[in-house]
């Protein structure tokens, strides 16, 4: 037994306390770990799982924050909404957006894309069904129609799965013409372009040119039919108050400049016929991001070590139970209850620290593989992984506190007699 007290004699004769010296604690602490190392590791294990998972949640949380936010950046913040208000300033004042809407707003610097849309108002009598050629998917659907500038398409930055878009030399001449998405033309039946399918809306056929397999923005827009913004007006009239919208696509850095001056540029006599809805501040967002992740995965990590905390006091608990023996003949030999409490807390807390970081390594490997299998960059703070290792040793000694309570009250002759 690894068991050394040192006494110590006062000048008067009387005989000091003993010392439990900081060799003694390291190597008896060392001692009752390796004793049986299966439970040891075991015993550890819990507080790797608990400090690995704390540091690969938060390096996730910052790996897929900076994610967002460079996708925000690439898509949201390059998006600002023009609308019409105008019958909310004046009864009388009509459709607000002018025939060259798209053209005015292309000339401002920083506008790669932009387009007026509004949902077409059909009758009852009126809807969208497949031509004979689609067999026995010729029933009238539910589909809706609306109305759309070219500029529309390409701002909303459309994926084709077949076919291409209408331009303007269609709008210009108001062709029959129409775009569908792949969950519509699944729906009519349309399985291919080459057959030149039509589609019917009430009893006009349009000719499908296109099939938009996907959208960065205006996700609704494939669950539509989409004609040129002309041919609409010709056949079913222009939008009702307020209800015509533009969509813009903006160059990076452009979007809220963009939302200024948009109003002035489509109309220098009433720019208060619009109400621009810009993409909110991207610092702030980020910010409201950021916090909502890290509250959430910091609860998660929490849970992680409350649960390697458990581990490590119910491993601890039942050694002290199996030591009792040991406890007591140390106490006979002069041994205080505080020394068995230092004792076993440096053994829980030699367990956390080694399965912190053990599970720092492991929680940082983590991050890494998966920034590289999603071909991301991965984000680790420093002081995450400088806290982990620290974090592991304290949930080592608070679980261990409990232990080391009831070793050290355990009497010897009791512990003797067992």
């Amino acid at each position: 037994m690894r068991w050394r007290v040192r006494w110590r004699v006062r000048r008067d004769g009387r005989i000091r306390p003993s010392v439990f010296g900081w060799r003694d604690v390291l190597s008896e602490s060392l001692a009752g770990m390796l004793q049986r190392p299966g439970r040891s590791a075991l015993t550890a294990l819990g507080t790797v799982l608990g400090v690995g998972t704390f540091v690969a949640i938060l390096g996730l949380t910052a790996t897929t924050s900076s994610q967002i936010d460079t996708r925000f950046n690439a898509l949201s913040a390059t998006e600002v909404t023009v609308e019409d208000v105008a019958n909310e300033r004046d009864e009388f004042a009509g459709p607000a957006f002018p025939a060259d809407a798209d053209a005015r707003i292309e000339r401002l610097n920083g506008v790669e894309r932009a387009g007026v849309f509004w949902p077409v108002r059909l009758s009852a009598a009126e809807a969208v069904r497949a031509s004979v050629v689609a067999g026995d998917r010729g029933a009238p659907t539910s589909t809706d129609v609306v109305a759309a500038s070219p500029g529309v398409l390409a701002a909303a930055g459309a994926r084709l799965a077949e076919g291409r878009l209408y331009d303007a030399f269609a709008a210009d001449r108001e062709a029959p013409v129409a775009v569908i998405g792949t969950a519509v033309a699944d729906r009519l039946g349309i399985t291919t372009l080459e057959t030149s399918p039509a589609i019917f809306i009430g009893g006009r056929p349009f000719t499908v040119i296109g099939i938009v397999a996907d959208t960065d923005r205006k996700a609704d827009l494939l669950m539509s039919v989409v004609v040129p913004r002309t041919t609409a007006e010709r056949i079913w009239g222009g939008p009702g108050p307020g209800g015509a919208r533009m969509l813009v696509a903006t160059r990076l850095g452009a979007a809220q400049q963009i939302g200024r001056l948009a109003p002035t540029a489509l109309r220098p006599d009433h720019p208060e016929y619009f109400k621009v809805v810009p993409p909110p501040d991207p610092k702030m967002l980020r910010g409201q991001v950021g916090d909502d992740l890290n509250r959430l995965f910091l609860l998660l990590a929490s849970i992680c070590l409350v649960i390697g905390a458990v581990g490590i006091a119910n491993t601890t608990l039942v050694a002290v139970l199996e030591r009792t023996g040991e406890i007591g003949l140390r106490r006979a030999l002069g041994a205080r209850g505080r020394h068995i409490t230092v004792q076993f807390l440096a053994e829980s807390g030699a367990l956390g620290a080694l399965g912190g970081l053990v599970g720092t390594s492991l929680g940082v490997l983590t991050v890494v593989l998966v920034a590289v299998v999603r071909d991301w960059t991965p984000v680790i703070h420093p002081a995450t992984a400088a806290a982990a290792p620290v974090i592991g040793l304290v949930t080592g000694l608070v679980a261990g506190l409990y232990p080391a309570w009831r070793a050290a009250r355990i009497q010897p002759a009791e512990a003797l007699r067992r």
